[in-house]
Formats: C-alpha cells, sequence, structure tokens
C-alpha cells in the first residue's frame, strides 16, 4: 500500500497538519493538506499546504519569505493528523504567522478573555506589501 493512502482523509480529501519548530518545539500553526500538498512537502522538504479560503496549494513563504524547511513528516496513532517537524525561515526568529509572531497560537485565556502575549516581530504590512 501506497504510504499516501494510510492517511485517513477526511470527506473533503484534507488532513490537519501541526507545524512544530525541530529546535525549540514550539507549536508554529496547524493547517491543512491533501495528498499533493502531503506529497510536494515529502518531495521538497519544504511545507506546502491546503489553503481552505483560496481552494489552492500554498507554498508556505509564498509571499511572505517565511518558508519551511521540513525535516520530519510524523503521523498520529490514527493516522488521521499530520505532525511536521521544520525550521522557520526568513526572519530570526522565526515568523509562522501571518499576523507577524513567531506562533499562530500567541493568545492565552486569561480572566475569561483571550490576551495576546506574544510579540509582533515583524508589522504583517512590512510583509505583505
Amino acid at each position: 500500500m501506497n504510504w499516501l493512502d494510510q492517511v485517513k482523509w477526511d470527506a473533503r480529501g484534507l488532513a490537519p497538519v501541526i507545524a512544530q519548530e525541530a529546535s525549540t518545539g514550539d507549536v508554529l500553526m496547524l493547517a491543512w493538506m491533501n495528498r499533493e500538498a502531503l506529497q510536494k512537502t515529502a518531495e521538497q522538504g519544504r511545507a506546502v499546504y491546503w489553503s481552505r479560503s483560496r481552494g489552492k496549494l500554498w507554498f508556505k513563504g509564498e509571499e511572505s519569505g517565511h518558508e519551511q524547511t521540513v525535516h520530519e513528516i510524523r503521523i498520529d496513532c490514527d493516522n488521521d493528523v499530520l505532525l511536521l517537524k521544520v525550521t522557520q525561515r526568513g526572519h530570526d526568529p522565526g515568523i509562522a504567522c501571518h499576523t507577524g509572531r513567531h506562533s499562530c497560537f500567541y493568545s492565552v485565556l486569561k480572566d475569561g478573555q483571550w490576551q495576546a502575549v506574544d510579540p509582533v516581530l515583524k508589522d504583517p504590512d512590512r510583509i505583505y506589501s
């Protein structure tokens, strides 16, 4: 059986994927992949996702320059969630979030409200100009 056939794709042909920084263990983002995105990621060693909003392949960093070099691809015990161990490129420290932050998980629940606790490393208007 082909390794791609072992992934349990949802009804839309997608699987969630977590990008984790290989050097620190930081969870950077959650995205989606279809079969083609996963195959290209494995072949190129660069993160390729499926953009649900745009309805097309999304080569991470194609607009921002913040690419992800993929060191390892893992799958969970149910074969329905993927994990990429990556190095975030294009800025030091790495920026994975479109808000200009290191991680998309920059808000924490405190006193019944979501509060941004991680700094903006680069103004998004300067990233996507």
